[in-house]
């Protein structure tokens, strides 16, 4: 392409990249390493294209986020003068809706069609399914639209058979898939009569075109002659069978990194990149290894991590330093979860005395509930910090749903707490909500027994709507579950010699209402109603029934319902990150995932156990060498130092959990770490 600003492409980039920027047009397969420059080869693989002849039509360049699109191309133009809006880069969905648009006769939709979001999906799958079958929605154990069109979209993006994903997903749900995949398909019926696409059309209907007419495969093909795919580990088998119908011709290259492939959880599948030489033949690899972010010390101990993952031929790579020496990481082994929290918070202080920032400062754990006792240990110390996966622990809806659970049944005077909790119920809301409190209100002056059991009168069951009294009745039911075992607790004598010891226990023996503590009435409420409003309200319900599982843990650290209330109300009220200044100093903490692509100075990662990182549920379901990536992205986020913990228990609401050692660790060679024994100290 002529008038481009000359590039010393030697000069600009190490080997490695400079053999992958400049490889032939054929199918190339580029393994790039944690901080090694991926994004950089990319941009340059454009330019250098470019500087071969190409024109800027005829590459295809496919990312996963906006931002990643946005500044990949905008690297390009500064790069070679060329703007940005000449090339087709972007994300599969954007590139997909550009193609549809050019092609909706063959998707069996207009040019003009409109683009569902989420919210919107789900508002006419509800239609749907009403409209199909009445009944079933009023049914409070089905699970709701949100559910069902989760499963669904993962069915469609996997390439799997709709029947099975559904069987598998929602195996809890009584009876067959069979009327599910009735509401799906009058759900296409209505799409299409609409004119509608919603989010995953946008790439099933783009492989529906090229499968179905011949034309537009032909244009497509030819039209892109190299076609560049980032992260391509992420890719899904939708996106990966797209890529394969274009690339024809193999003119393919994908960038991505298989050992940091972790969200096959929401589609992604490995063996789109392990596979990828099979399926194009004659691939070359190119290994990008340089790693520019973590001192050797660091990066020797992720070249520990890959070492012991399965083997696979052209997949072998070692990340290499160029950076000065540093500490080596530091494992604390510690008694249980609260101990780590301290010390956490402890060491934290330390840095920042010595001249360390705390926004340099980050923590990662695998699941939201593990940083909950640590949040409580900040908030105690006076340390500042935001959580950037999501909202601090006592934000989160569902907690936020039993905590209101607890404090209705602790004050019945509680008409907030009330509130929130009949509004959970279908067709109520704050109107019908306030009837029923009045009604219950009357009912409790009338007859003294207390709001909770009043609840359960007749006259105020009549003020409910009549698609909301079978989870009233249920809700009511675990209220009142809840409120026995407190009283019981509340009017539990103090024995004062044996004999009184043993006349207490005969007595708890044979009394129906059984006396429990604070933790016992937090899982009477997650096993009771709000366990079934949660499996049929949210898809991702399982990390939800993980986060409550964590607050059970919390619970248990209390003797008294009152207590734990009022200890929930002041760390929300102290919350510190609410009140600071954006440019404040402030500590970080997020999720593994939600870290995938970031780097940090110092890094400390929580929960390094069998049962915490990996977690159980991976280790039952065998998703370990998913874990294992985790726990390589955990590391290699890690710029200067890296502090890693291992408790041997969780406090959970059986009391205390033990741990197995982290298989991760127990592999790795003791010499890529410093092991500090904290296990019994007092702190």
């Amino acid at each position: 392409m002529e008038g481009l600003p000359p590039i010393d492409f030697r000069g600009e980039l190490n080997a490695e990249q400079f053999a992958a920027v400049t490889s032939r047009p054929g199918p190339a397969l580029v393994l790039a390493g944690a901080g090694s420059g991926k994004t950089r080869t990319l941009t340059y693989r454009v330019a250098w294209l470019l500087h071969q002849g190409a024109r800027p039509w005829d590459i295809l360049l496919l990312t996963f986020t906006n931002k990643s699109a946005k500044e990949m191309l905008e690297r390009v133009e500064d790069l070679t003068a060329v703007p940005r809006g000449q090339f087709w880069g972007g994300t599969f969905h954007s590139i997909g809706q550009r193609i549809l648009r050019r092609n909706a006769g063959a998707a069996g939709r207009q040019p003009d069609f409109t683009i569902l979001d989420q919210k919107e999906s789900e508002q006419l799958f509800s239609e749907v399914v009403k409209e199909t079958d009445g009944a079933f929605i009023k049914d409070k154990t089905n699970p709701k639209a949100a559910v069902i069109l989760d499963a669904y979209s993962h069915a469609r993006n996997t390439l799997r058979p709709l029947d099975e994903v559904l069987a598998e997903r929602l195996d809890w749900m009584k009876g067959g898939p069979e009327k599910l995949l009735g509401f799906c398909a009058r759900y296409e019926a209505r799409k299409a009569e609409g004119n509608l696409c919603d989010f995953d059309d946008l790439l099933v209907l783009w492989l529906k075109v090229l499968e179905t007419d011949p034309a537009a495969l032909a244009h497509y093909r030819q039209r892109f002659q190299h076609i560049l795919v980032d992260e391509f580990q992420d890719t899904n088998r939708l996106q990966s069978r797209i890529i394969d119908l274009l690339g024809d011709r193999h003119q393919i290259m994908a960038v991505g990194d298989d050992a940091q492939c972790i969200y096959t959880w929401r589609g992604a599948d490995w063996e789109n990149i392990m596979a990828f030489p099979q399926r194009h033949p004659g691939t070359e690899f190119h290994h990008i290894d340089t790693n520019y972010r973590s001192t050797p010390e660091i990066l020797a101990f992720a070249n520990e991590i890959l070492r012991h993952r399965p083997k696979v031929d052209g997949f072998d790579r070692r990340l290499l330093a160029v950076r000065p020496a540093g500490p080596s990481p530091t494992v604390f082994t510690v008694g249980d979860t609260s101990q780590q929290a301290k010390l956490v918070g402890r060491k934290i202080l330390q840095l920042h005395n010595e001249g360390h920032a705390l926004g340099d400062i980050h923590v990662l754990y695998r699941a939201h509930y593990q940083s909950l006792e640590l949040q409580m240990e900040l908030n105690a110390l006076g340390i500042p910090f935001v959580i950037t996966s999501g909202h601090k622990f006592f934000d989160l809806i569902h907690v936020k749903d039993v905590l209101a659970h607890l404090r209705f049944v602790h004050n019945p005077r509680d008409q907030v707490a009330l509130s929130r909790l009949l509004c959970l119920l279908p067709k109520v809301g704050p109107v019908a909500a306030n009837r029923i409190t009045q009604a219950a209100q009357e009912i409790e002056a009338a007859q003294g027994r207390g709001l909770v059991r009043a609840l359960r009168d007749p006259a105020v069951l009549r003020k409910v709507p009549e698609t909301a009294k079978d989870d009233f009745n249920d809700l009511t039911i675990t209220l009142e579950d809840m409120l026995e075992g407190l009283e019981a607790a509340q009017a539990k004598p103090a024995p004062t010699n044996p004999a009184a010891d043993l006349f207490t226990a005969a007595a708890e023996a044979n009394s129906v209402k059984v006396a429990r503590t604070p933790a016992e009435t937090t899982r009477v409420c997650i096993e009771g109603w709000y366990g079934t409003h949660l499996k049929t309200l949210f898809p991702d319900w399982r990390d939800r029934e993980q986060d409550l599982t964590g607050l059970l843990g919390f619970a248990a650290k209390f003797e008294d319902l009152g207590d734990l209330v009022a200890q929930v109300a002041l760390l929300n009220g102290e919350s510190s990150d609410k009140k600071a200044e954006p440019e404040e100093d402030m500590l970080r903490l997020t999720t593994i995932h939600q870290s995938k692509g970031l780097e940090f100075p110092i890094v400390f990662l929580l929960g390094v156990a069998d049962g915490l990182l990996p977690l159980t549920r991976a280790i039952d379901d065998g998703d370990v060498e998913e874990e294992r990536r985790l726990f390589y992205v955990a590391c290699t986020r890690a710029e200067n130092m890296l502090f890693l913990f291992a408790p041997r228990f969780a406090v959970s609401g059986e009391g205390y959990r033990p741990l197995d050692p982290c298989r991760f660790l127990e592999e790795m060679s003791p010499d890529c770490y410093e092991l500090a024994d904290y296990a019994h100290r007092r702190l």
